[in-house]
């Protein structure tokens, strides 16, 4: 990924954090890559309590633009 001048990159787990997710608030107690931690981002992974119209409407709340590159 690159930076654009002037913006910053979206954080992984950042809107899980923001909006205090419970799965999130768990996987957070616990040590990343141990075999719990694995278990529980599995719920993340499978079955996300939230859905990407949620997590979509956050990105543009906060300011976030998705961008893509030009097609050649």
């Amino acid at each position: 990924m690159f930076n654009i001048e002037g913006y910053i990159d979206y954080t992984k787990r950042e809107y899980c954090r923001a909006i205090k997710c419970q799965v999130q608030n768990i996987l957070d107690q616990e040590s990343e890559g141990s075999e719990k931690y694995e278990l529980i981002r599995s719920i993340c992974k499978t079955s996300c309590i939230h859905s990407t119209h949620e997590f979509h409407a956050w990105l543009i709340q906060n300011g976030y633009l998705i961008l893509r590159p030009k097609s050649n």
